[in-house]
């Protein structure tokens, strides 16, 4: 009797592990195309049919002025909205964790809602905002600071909740400490609180960060003559799509890879410092 459940379970680690590789392939096989794709040669305007490889692309990832400029367009609006959002953010899910109040739970739903509705009905409505709105008697102009003003509204409720899922396991007595020590409400916080909650504020900025690059929906929207990346990539598909693409998307994920393994290790040796 043993040996035919020995076989079944065989089969079934083996299934479950098939099933598993399929799923890891099905999630990476868009990256790796990507990334080999950047060492592609081709002989026409789209980079879709793989040619020859060559290191040409490596050689000046930068050649292409429109796709250089958009990017710096994504990471300029990235960087500011990510501070406004972060700075933001962390003091919705202190003061949610820290204190407890009537309307509690409505704001939390509050802070779920963004991530719950559809990005083509949060930018429309955005956009119809901006066009209703108007500041010392003009309308609004689409631009950067509509970009940034949409990233920020969808990044506030990334950052709240990660820094509140960080915050959940906090030992507050430690500001009652600091105080009793003679430490004043600001310096505890500097002190005491921000320190222990800088992993979380970090990797909710990282994330926000990395969402407000990839956004697409709500940046075509919003985004009057401002050229991000996503923006561009997806106008290249009519004209010409050239391997710099690749090889910036590459560059892109080798640094959002290295950032996420030098936090993880960075929080590794904090717990152990040994």
């Amino acid at each position: 009797m043993s040996e035919p459940t020995s076989v079944r379970g065989s089969i079934a680690r083996w299934g479950l592990n098939g099933f598993a590789a399929f799923g890891l392939l099905y999630l990476f096989l868009p990256i790796i195309w990507i990334v080999v794709f950047s060492f592609n040669q081709p002989r026409g305007k789209f980079n879709f049919v793989w040619q020859e490889a060559t290191l040409d692309n490596w050689r000046d990832p930068l050649k292409d002025e429109g796709l250089t400029d958009a990017l710096v367009e994504s990471l300029r609006i990235a960087a500011i909205s990510t501070v406004i959002a972060t700075i933001l953010g962390s003091l919705i899910a202190i003061g949610l964790v820290r204190y407890r109040f009537k309307g509690n739970v409505f704001l939390d739903f509050l802070l779920i809602l963004p991530l719950t509705t559809p990005e083509v009905v949060i930018g429309s409505s955005l956009r119809a905002q901006f066009l209703d709105l108007e500041v010392f008697g003009r309308q609004i102009e689409f631009g950067v600071w509509t970009l940034v003003i949409s990233h920020v509204m969808f990044q506030i409720s990334f950052v709240a909740l990660t820094v509140r899922a960080r915050l959940r396991g906090f030992n507050w007595s430690l500001e009652d400490a600091a105080q009793d020590l003679g430490a004043s409400p600001l310096r505890t916080f500097w002190t005491v609180t921000f320190p222990l909650i800088l992993p979380g504020i970090l990797a909710a900025a990282l994330l926000s960060f990395a969402l407000s690059i990839d956004d697409f929906i709500i940046s075509v929207f919003n985004n009057g003559s401002v050229n991000t990346f996503p923006l561009f990539v997806n106008a290249s598909f009519k004209n010409s799509f050239s391997p710099q693409i690749n090889v910036l998307a590459t560059i892109l994920l080798v640094v959002s890879v290295a950032l996420m393994m030098s936090g993880a290790l960075a929080s590794r040796l904090r717990r152990n410092p040994k």
